[in-house]
């Protein structure tokens, strides 16, 4: 390689200078030349050279010769003798004299810019400067101390940015600038330790480039015609090599000019002075940016805090902010002669949030022109959650970050940045932050071992869950979801708790979760080890079924918690329902239980030439018990329809004494006479350790004795369910006594099996054993059973007067009547277990149900009563609901009564008007706690009613009445009742009623617009009338009838109407606000926090509260509403007291057109 291709300069970072071979013999040279030169330009750089060169010195006499000129005249008058300057004058926004130049170059803090100073080619004739342009700075209030102007590394470089596009200049390397000058002797001039030229000899070009430094009174001032442009090292955002195929070694420098993007390219043919130039501009710029750091604007820092927060990601205890240079993404070399110019170079401000990464473009005042279209331009953001890889390169400002989205290609980012370390170091703890029961991050953290040695800690704050509303939060916000459609519980009753539970989504209008949801839900529980037990009951996965992710395998668990490889054939190609699973089994060690019930919906069809490949979790969890790798011991598959893939991956684990299963729930898995067989054999091998058994709604036969044999060697099985059992062999018992008195059973359900007088009687038998303690729930329901055999329960139950049964019995929808003296007389003797399940009784005769009610109020056992849905053939009488009465004020033992009704579209189920009267009996009832008595239609009526009782009951703490046809004046009175009631803690919203009374009040309108009798108010009556009856009717709840006496006629608009509507909706708001209120003071009362003396709010005499009426029409309607209202009241009863056949007519019609509107 020739002289003029080696390196143009030295600097700091090469070797010491001694090994040299010196220029000059030093015994030739005179002893006081070097210690001369040494005392008139002593060096202040980072590394001292040993000694000055000749070349140095050389310079410095040129700078005592020309300090003896003087004149500044002589200055303006060389500038005037040079017409081609003055013929063609430049632009004073680009080119400018001297004065200003150095002016702009110079001092140390007022200007962090590039300052372009271009005129025209140098002066041929090669005169030096004048001292004029000396005097001429020294009159300027300038102060550059000699520190400031040290020469760290300088040479020749061809620049391919800037104005001078591929020429070759020259650039010194200051600790507090980068400065380019057209030529070396230019730079000599403004900086004399530069040597004017190479010198004869390469060595002498090495010596000339040792770095030094000068005073401001030794500073050369450049002619007018030089050309130089400085760049301030705290203004620099990046610099970083460019590779584009090119016969060249370049090295960009990005920075900020007066907050402008600007770039300029180093392209170099030494790869080692490449690398120089890399390493000196880089440590220079740190060490400028640690002693002289440049802070944001605060303009810019309200510019980014604002895009931030229209991603909803701003938070100031969050928040961080960094310059970095977004850099194009090139391979390869470049086939058209076009200059790294051409490449797309942006500055952009990386912002760091709460939950995502955002590239922010500077605003458009600030950036700089382009041959791509920046003004347009918009910034993007990453969430953490979906960070895969973090590349940081050592030896440059580069780095790579790559984010992707489930089921998308990934996206990089690539950036360069002088601040790449922090950037990194905040990326990471605010991954960390978000995810921190992660014992690894699922990214790529691909960085120089020094930033590991800096990792910030992250604090904990004690959230619940251990943070999983954070992390949750987290990757909703990633996914782009919205979160508030998540809807989940914590169970802290439940087995194997606390559980989490995914309930379905908040949104009414989507019945199923989206893939991202899914996802965000079931990403956040990995690593969690506050959950041992997760369920996805009645939340449909099927969306994840059969799902490949092929863009990436961030998502993968290749392995377990503790770091060991799980090594599955074809793992990565796996769904990802299995791949989530998985993920849940293997980085949680508390997680015990999990319950997918009813989650997968599709069937399975095996053909002739290939299998079903199954639901899929069958997969993805067997195998993994099989082998020991999870903690996971109880499954619930009630619901998912199996193939017989899955049949096989449950065998081959079950089979394996080593898994230690507690239960499989197989409930309604389409399991037919093969598979069944095949399950129960594999779980006969668990018999030392199964505790419950689901067996239900399957199709295949069931061999009692074959059952029994394979069963009775269990010995610690709790639960047993062997409900909609179609098919059976033989008329044998499904299970002996002996075969149940072997077991210490919580719970057994025949629920929808038909048992037969020998299963009763073995029932019985178990029953009256002290075996059968521990039993808490028996599941009988739509079992065929008559009143007798209920009773024979009944009575082995029994253990004596005194003595409650602590077992929850389900009969529901069995033949009562048959023999039903015999139960009710059990029931009247108290023989009753603690609670009993009833739903939809439907006597033929009313006397029946009159004679289970009178058997209530003398029972002495119950605690829970559950009789919803029962219906009678009318109306209950007025025995019956005396009867009512008296159970509701003389039963002293029932905390918990549902007698709700039904409301369905084909049917109806209520006990009818006569409940309003029996509900009067509660006002002198203390233990009953919990009152359900919802869709029996109890109106303005019923709600007073209910409003008296909370004046007088002090033993409610929860009542359910919704869906009762509940008006605004309605709730208003049972609103006002609560003032006097300090016990009751909870009290519903009626927002079904106010929805009622809301689509009543509408439909009238909508039909109004179309008739044409409110189309011409002054010719048609009937139709106002019509319109205001129906208000009164959604006002009080009442039902509108037909009679004639009418509230005086007042024209009301369809535009009042509207009006009312509006009205409606406030003040049933208005109620609800005191309803909190007064439930909040109850609260308080019962917890023994402190009560304020009176309720904030003020309360009328009326229901309906007087107030001051604005001139408006939703003001006036609002006041005749109430008007209305109330005279529609007294006329509906007055109407009721004269015509009775004539209400119930009309009571009938409500009653269809009730049905018409559900």
């Amino acid at each position: 390689m020739s002289d003029r291709s080696r390196r143009k300069s030295l600097s700091i970072f090469r070797p010491s200078l001694t090994s040299l071979t010196p220029i000059h013999d030093n015994k030739d040279q005179p002893p006081h030349s070097a210690s001369a030169s040494v005392k008139k330009r002593h060096t202040d750089s980072f590394a001292d050279p040993p000694s000055p060169s000749p070349s140095a010195t050389s310079v410095t006499s040129n700078v005592d010769r020309t300090d003896s000129k003087t004149s500044v005249e002589k200055l303006l008058g060389k500038t005037a003798s040079r017409p081609r300057s003055l013929q063609k004058p430049r632009p004073s926004s680009i080119f400018g004299c001297v004065f200003p130049s150095i002016l702009c170059f110079l001092p140390r803090v007022a200007y962090h810019s590039i300052i372009l100073l271009n005129e025209d080619e140098e002066d041929p004739t090669g005169t030096p400067p004048t001292p004029s342009s000396l005097q001429l700075l020294s009159s300027c209030d300038v102060s550059i101390t000699a520190a400031e102007r040290r020469v760290l590394h300088h040479g020749e470089v061809q620049l391919a940015g800037g104005m001078f596009r591929k020429k070759s200049q020259y650039l010194v390397l200051t600790d507090k600038h980068l400065v380019r000058f057209k030529s070396r002797s230019r730079a000599s001039d403004v900086f004399p330790s530069i040597p004017a030229s190479k010198g004869r000899r390469n060595d002498e070009v090495r010596h000339s480039r040792l770095s030094s430094s000068g005073s401001l009174h030794e500073l050369q001032s450049p002619s007018t015609n030089d050309s130089f442009s400085a760049i301030s090292l705290n203004q620099i955002v990046a610099v970083y090599k460019l590779d584009d195929g090119r016969p060249y070694f370049s090295v960009e420098v990005a920075h900020l000019d007066q907050d402008r993007a600007a770039a300029i390219t180093l392209q170099i043919s030494d790869p080692r002075e490449s690398e120089l130039w890399l390493s000196t501009i880089r440590t220079a710029t740190q060490s400028a940016r640690t002693t002289e750091p440049l802070p944001f604007t605060q303009k810019m820092v309200e510019y980014t805090a604002r895009a931030l927060e229209q991603e909803r990601d701003y938070d100031p205890n969050h928040f961080h902010m960094f310059k970095v240079v977004q850099r194009a993404s090139k391979s390869g070399g470049r086939s058209s002669s076009d200059d790294l110019t051409k490449l797309t170079t942006v500055i952009c401000i990386l912002a760091v949030g709460m939950y995502k990464v955002h590239l922010i473009p500077l605003p458009k005042s600030t950036r700089t022109a382009s041959n791509t279209s920046l003004s347009d331009m918009v910034g993007f953001s990453h969430g953490f959650m979906t960070l895969t890889s973090i590349y940081v390169q050592s030896f440059d400002d580069t780095f790579q970050l790559n984010f992707r989205v489930p089921l998308r290609r990934q996206c990089p980012m690539f950036l360069a940045s002088s601040c790449v370390h922090d950037i990194a170091l905040w990326i990471r703890h605010a991954a960390d932050y978000l995810r921190p029961n992660f014992l690894e991050q699922p990214f790529t953290w691909n960085v120089p071992q020094s930033l590991d040695d800096e990792l910030l800690p992250t604090l904990s704050e004690g959230e619940d869950h251990r943070y999983f509303d954070r992390t949750l939060t987290a990757y909703c916000a990633a996914y782009d979801i919205d979160t508030s459609n998540i809807r989940y519980a914590v169970n802290y009753h439940c087995e194997d708790a606390p559980g989490f539970e995914l309930l379905s989504p908040a949104d009414s209008r989507k019945s199923k979760y989206e893939t991202l949801e899914l996802l965000a839900v079931m990403r956040s529980l990995r690593y969690n080890e506050s959950f041992n037990s997760i369920s996805f009951r009645n939340v449909d996965l099927t969306i994840l079924h059969g799902q490949v992710d092929s863009l990436g395998d961030d998502h993968v668990p290749y392995t377990t918690k503790s770091g060991e490889p799980i090594n599955m054939p074809q793992q990565r190609d796996c769904w990802l329902l299995i791949h989530e699973i998985q993920a849940l089994a293997l980085k949680s060690k508390k997680l015990r239980r999990l319950d997918f019930t009813n989650c997968i919906t599709r069937i399975p069809i095996d053909y002739d030439d290939s299998r079903d490949v199954g639901c899929g979790i069958c997969e993805a969890l067997f195998p993994l018990c099989a082998r020991q790798l999870t903690n996971v011991d109880w499954i619930t598959l009630n619901g998912i329809p199996l193939a017989d893939a899955d049949i096989d991956y449950l065998y081959a684990a079950a089979i394996n004494k080593l898994c230690h299963f507690r239960a499989l729930e197989l409930g309604s898995c389409a399991l037919g006479d093969r598979n069944m067989q095949t399950c129960l054999h594999a779980i006969a091998h668990q018999d030392s350790t199964m505790e419950s058994i689901d067996l239900s709604g399957n199709p295949a036969r069931l061999d009692p004795d074959t059952l029994q044999l394979e069963l009775g060697a269990f010995g610690f099985i709790r639960k047993i369910n062997l409900s909609n059992v179609y098919r059976r062999s033989g008329p044998g018992p499904f299970l002996t006594a002996n075969v149940l008195l072997a077991w210490k059973l919580e719970e057994l359900h025949f629920n929808n099996t038909s048992l037969n007088q020998q299963d009763v009687g073995e029932l019985c038998q178990y029953l009256r054993s002290s075996q059968s303690d521990t039993l808490r729930q028996l599941g009988l329901n739509q079992c065929g059973l008559t009143g007798a055999q209920i009773a024979d329960l009944l009575h082995a139950m029994f253990r004596g007067v005194g003595s409650i049964r602590p077992i929850h019995l389900h009969i529901t929808k069995n033949r009562l009547e048959n023999a039903h003296h015999s139960f009710v007389e059990a029931i009247s003797r108290s023989m009753t277990p603690s609670g009993i399940t009833m739903q939809m009784l439907e006597y033929e005769e009313e006397r029946h149900f009159r004679d289970f009610v009178i058997a209530l109020a003398n029972n002495t056992s119950l605690i829970f009563l559950d009789i919803s849905k029962a219906s009678l053939p009318t109306d209950a009488g007025d025995d019956t609901c005396e009867a009512l009465e008296k159970m509701f004020a003389e039963n002293r033992t029932l905390q918990e009564l549902d007698i709700s009704g039904e409301q369905a579209h084909l049917e109806a189920a209520s006990l009818g008007i006569g409940l309003n009267r029996a509900l009067m009996g509660l006002s002198r009832n203390e233990t009953l706690r919990v009152l359900r008595v919802e869709n029996q239609g109890l109106g303005f009526q019923g709600a007073s009613t209910l409003a008296s009782v909370f004046e007088q009951n002090k033993g409610l703490r929860e009542v359910y009445c919704e869906n009762n046809e509940i008006g605004l004046q309605a709730f208003t009175v049972i609103v006002k009742s609560m003032e006097q009631n300090y016990t009751l803690l909870y009290l519903p919203h009626m927002d079904a009623d106010r929805a009622w009374s809301l689509h009543k009040v509408q439909r009238e309108i909508d039909m109004s617009r179309d008739s044409s009798s409110i189309m011409n108010m002054n010719m048609s009556m009937p139709g106002k009338a019509t319109v205001r009856r129906t208000f009164g009717a959604a006002m009080t709840g009442q039902k509108p009838g037909r009679s004639t006496k009418m509230a005086p006629t007042t024209v009301f608009t369809t535009r009042e109407a509207n009006a009312a509507v509006s009205s409606l909706k406030a003040n049933w708001q208005s109620e609800v606000s005191k309803l909190q209120e007064c439930l909040m003071r109850n609260y308080n009362i019962a917890h023994g926090f402190p009560v304020a003396d009176m309720l904030q709010h003020e309360r009328p005499a009326t229901a309906i509260r007087d107030s001051s009426v604005e001139g408006t029409p939703t003001g006036e309607a609002d006041l005749r509403l109430g008007t209305m209202a109330r005279e529609m009241e007294r006329a509906e009863k007055d109407e009721l007291a004269s015509s009775p056949e004539e209400n119930d007519v009309d009571g009938a019609l409500m009653m269809s057109e009730k049905l018409h509107i559900s």
